[in-house]
Order: structure tokens, then C-alpha cells, then sequence
């Protein structure tokens, strides 16, 4: 989805932010302003019921993980969270709209009592009895200058690692943390070390957004650290149109990422770098200029080179490649990366379950019918995940990648929806 298609659903979201007496046509569009799940008694049909437990079949459900779930706020509920002023000022009404839809389906109901809110509708779903397993939570660092400073006009939001801590220790059955630390801060390997103190073994970065050069210099002794403390780095690749990058998107080329790898780290690049353009690094440049090829072609390629899957050591410590399933299967990526995604099962040992938080409860995000249409769901399962998205959104994003059929029956291996010690430490 493009930029006018966001612009159409905020304008969803704004009018159903705007109270009683939203048209069904708004809840069709957007999806219930609360989970059927979370109404006493409702339950679902038994058709859908039984795709659960289909779906579920065969996993360990005590070790299903998502590793991709935000938090977010303005700094209510004494969160410390940050929003930049421009997501509330209707100076900058894409942004204002935009907000207001996450909000939305965040379960946010009162702005004095945002952030809390934002975080307790997660839990009450992750706590779900119908729920399996556990969610990653992301802080999220703000924009730094390359001399180390604070780049305030360019910090679109900011959750500390303390926020998402008070509620991973509050459910520790349900929910881990993960810090997010920008590699330029002159503090940078201090506070690495105090988050793996503290347990986190996930660090995330969105370099498009926060200003982040992954093949920058600045980075290798970060990177090193990473390695030292068997930290994992899950950072965004591809284009970003969910928060506002600029000119930088070239931040997200996944080949910049050649730079953590060499020194050891290991990385999973978040949505498979599925979306967006990315200048092909590897290629002798022509006249000056460099071919540009899909990011998710140069992230397959990547995956592809051997010393990345195993992370071989011949003497020098090199670091191994993944990938999250974070949003590939929302209306904005193309089919043909879910085939090959599903199709390549010597990748499912380095691939992992995400849901990008809180976008699966946003119904226009995901469009079934085309993924029907592309010969990737059944037609008689739409109706019933239809169901499954307006009753418990965050177990429909797992159950939909679970009913996932490619090209001869090709569907993504149990193992990537575990957890795996290696990478989230547990």
C-alpha cells in the first residue's frame, strides 16, 4: 500500500476515532475498536475454532514466539515514552491521521491515559487462553547526529527500554524485551552491556528512521559487542512507510548490513526486507551509476551465501543471517515474496514469526482475497480468518502465516514460529 492508500485508511481511522455512531462501514474497513475477544462472552464459531486448532497443530505452543511487537506512546501513564509534536498537530495532518488510526488500534481511548492503554491492550491479548506462547516487546531509541547528539527534529517517536520492561516483567510468561540502542551515542556500548545485564538479548533498529548507517564505521564496535555478548541485532531493511525516513531510505538496504555480519554480529533483518528498492552494492556501477534491484532479491541473495547460514568459523567469528515475517503478508508486499519465501524451506531455520504490533489489527492491512487469488489461502479459510482478525487480531496474524500454501503444498516449518535461545535468549 502507497502512500494515498495510508492516507485512505488514516482517514478511516480518524473518523473512527471520532466516537459513537461510527458507520459499519468504518468497522469493516478498520476492524472492532475492541478485540471480540476481550467481550465477555463471545467466542468463536466452531469452523473458525476448529482452524485454530489446525493451525496450532503440531507446535509446541509453550515455545511460539513473536518477535516483533511495539509499544508506543507520548509520555502519559509516566511511560517516558515520546511522540514527536507533529504526529498531534493537524500542521501536519498525514501524520495527525496516521496516528490516530495506530492509536485506534492500539486500544487507545483517552489521550491522558494513552500509553498505558496502548500496552495493556497487548497484554490482555498475549494473555488470551487462546493465545500460544509469548511476544518480544521493542523499545524503540531516538534519531542521534553522526557526532553522537540528539536529533531531535528528526526523532519521530521514542519508547525506553524501562517502559517495556514494567510490562515484560509484569507477564514473564508471555512477554520479553528487547532495547533498542543507536550505535553513534558516545554511551552507546554502555548501555549495551547494562541491557544484557538485565537479560535483553534482542537489540532493534529502525536505520531509515533513526538515522542509521549500518556500513558507517561508527558501527563496528558496537557491532563487536554485539558479537562478544551474543546479543541479536533485528533491525529494519527495505523501504519504511509506516515512520517517516526521507531521504534515508537507502539506510535500509539490506547489503549495508555486510558490515555487522563480517564482524561477527548476528542480525535478523525485519519483513525480509520485503518492500522497496535498495541499490545493488555487489554490482560494478555503470557511467556512475549503480543498477537498483528489490530489496528482498539482494536479502535472498544474502541468505543464500553459505558463511552467512551457519555463521562458519575459520579462525575469524562470523555472523549469521535471519529474517522476520513481520508484515509480509500485509497488501503493500507483493505475492511472489511470500511463494519464494515459502518455497525456499532450506531458509526456515533462519527465519522467524513476527507480527508487527499493532498493524494486524488494522483490517485493510491485510487484503485475504488477494492472497487467495495468488493461490495462497484456501476460499473456504477466508470467512473464517475474517472472523479470527475481528476476535483476536495479534492470534490471526500467527494463524494466517500457519494456513500459508505455496506451490505444491509448500508452508512454512514449525520451527519458525519458535522460539530459538540463540537468537532471543530463551
Amino acid at each position: 500500500m502507497r502512500r494515498g492508500g495510508w492516507i485512505a485508511l488514516s482517514v478511516l481511522g480518524l473518523m473512527a476515532g471520532l466516537g459513537a455512531g461510527i458507520p459499519l462501514v468504518w468497522e469493516r474497513a478498520l476492524g472492532p475498536s475492541v478485540p471480540r475477544a476481550l467481550i465477555a462472552g463471545h467466542v468463536l464459531s466452531p469452523q473458525t475454532q476448529e482452524l485454530v486448532d489446525r493451525a496450532l497443530a503440531g507446535l509446541d505452543r509453550d515455545r511460539v514466539l513473536d518477535h516483533h511487537a511495539h509499544l508506543a506512546g507520548m509520555g502519559t501513564s509516566g511511560s517516558g515514552c515520546e511522540l514527536s509534536p507533529e504526529h498531534l498537530s493537524w500542521a501536519h495532518p498525514w501524520k495527525r491521521i496516521q496516528t490516530l488510526a495506530y492509536m485506534r488500534a492500539g486500544g487507545v481511548q483517552t489521550l491522558e491515559e494513552s500509553d498505558a492503554q496502548f500496552a495493556e491492550r497487548l497484554l490482555r491479548l498475549v494473555e488470551h487462553p487462546q493465545y500460544p506462547g509469548r511476544v518480544l516487546l521493542l523499545a524503540f531509541d531516538r534519531a542521534h547526529l553522526p557526532d553522537g547528539s540528539v536529533d531531535a527534529a528528526r526523532s519521530e517517536f521514542f519508547v525506553p527500554l524501562d517502559w517495556v520492561e514494567r510490562y515484560s516483567k509484569a507477564a514473564p510468561q508471555r512477554c520479553l524485551s528487547a532495547v533498542s540502542i543507536h550505535p553513534y551515542r558516545t554511551d552507546a556500548l554502555e548501555v549495551l552491556r547494562s541491557a544484557h545485564a538485565r537479560g535483553v538479548r534482542v537489540v532493534k533498529w529502525l536505520p531509515n528512521s533513526m538515522g542509521i548507517d549500518p556500513a558507517d564505521a561508527r558501527c563496528l564496535p558496537f557491532y563487536a559487542e554485539l558479537a562478544r555478548l551474543d546479543m541479536t541485532l533485528l533491525t529494519h531493511a527495505g523501504e519504511e512507510q509506516a515512520v517517516d525516513a526521507g531521504e534515508r531510505q537507502e539506510y535500509g538496504n539490506p547489503l549495508r548490513l555486510r558490515t555487522a555480519l563480517q564482524a561477527g554480529a548476528r542480525v535478523i533483518v525485519a519483513h525480509c526486507a520485503s518492500l522497496g528498492e535498495s541499490l545493488d552494492l555487489d554490482a560494478p556501477a555503470k557511467d556512475g551509476v549503480r543498477v537498483r534491484r528489490s530489496s528482498f532479491e539482494l536479502f535472498a541473495r544474502m541468505m543464500d551465501e553459505q558463511w552467512l547460514a551457519d555463521g562458519a568459523n575459520d579462525g575469524t567469528r562470523r555472523g549469521s543471517l535471519w529474517g522476520d515475517l513481520s508484515a509480509v503478508t500485509f497488501r503493500n508486499r507483493d505475492a511472489r515474496v511470500l511463494h519464494e519465501l515459502l518455497r525456499r524451506s532450506e531458509w526456515h531455520g533462519r527465519l522467524v514469526n513476527g507480527s508487527d504490533w499493532p498493524l494486524p489489527a488494522i483490517r485493510v492491512m491485510t487484503n485475504l482475497d488477494a492472497l487467495q487469488a495468488a493461490g495462497l489461502l484456501r476460499s473456504e479459510d477466508v470467512p473464517l480468518l475474517e472472523e479470527l482478525q475481528a476476535y483476536h487480531p495479534l492470534l490471526f496474524d500467527l494463524v494466517l502465516k500457519r494456513m500459508l500454501r505455496g506451490e505444491r503444498d509448500a508452508r512454512f516449518a514449525d520451527e519458525v514460529f519458535l522460539a530459538r535461545p540463540e537468537v532471543a535468549g530463551w
